[in-house]
């Protein structure tokens, strides 16, 4: 089975491209989903509230996402230990949907993850698709999709690894900043490659 990586930074269209795979009936582990849906884990969640506070918590027992945020965001030694509780699940459960579509005798899928790079997801993946785009377009998707200022645009860019560093791990890479159409196009193109040369 063919593990391809797909990772972006923010407002290059990585989301965009996933589902334009998956449409096309790719397989799709989705790392960012994955890192959501943890929260559901009664274990981690305690671990969590004894760690932060109970503050953090919303009057029907759930996570409060939001605050959680304002914390670790604004504080590196806190984003380093929730970090410690929620990556080592993140990746077992990451490592299992891979091994369940290697059970299934899936020929290709897709690791989707925001931070694969930085998240050290490397080892999971055979190959490595970032999708990019030009700076000045990144800045008008963002402000136009969070509804933000564009100096807050650009410190959401600022506060990941740049694309350029990216890049230097990709094996492939899709430049997305043009239309869907023009996206649509090129994935297709990739798809056509992968699907013949991991047929050699």
């Amino acid at each position: 089975m063919l593990v391809v990586g797909l990772t972006g930074n923010i407002g290059c269209g990585k989301s965009s491209l996933s589902k334009i795979f998956s449409d096309e009936g790719i397989n799709i582990v989705d790392a960012d989903i994955i890192a959501r849906q943890i929260y559901n884990d009664k274990k981690l969640l305690d671990k969590v509230y004894e760690t932060f506070g109970t503050n953090i918590k919303n009057k029907d027992g759930s996570l409060n996402r939001k605050a959680l945020g304002r914390i670790v965001f604004n504080d590196d030694e806190k984003l380093i230990q929730l970090n410690k509780l929620t990556h080592p699940v993140i990746r077992q459960k990451v490592s299992d949907e891979i091994n369940d579509y290697k059970n299934k005798n899936k020929k290709i899928i897709i690791l989707d993850a925001a931070l694969l790079v930085e998240s050290d997801y490397l080892n999971f993946i055979d190959k490595l698709l970032v999708v990019t785009c030009k700076e000045d377009i990144q800045i008008k998707r963002i402000m136009s999709r969070d509804n933000c200022s564009r100096e807050e645009a650009l410190s959401r860019i600022k506060s990941q690894m740049s694309q350029e560093d990216k890049v230097k791990y990709a094996d492939y890479i899709i430049d997305n900043s043009g239309t869907v159409d023009e996206l649509k196009k090129k994935s297709f193109i990739f798809m056509n490659y992968i699907k013949e040369k991991w047929r050699e």
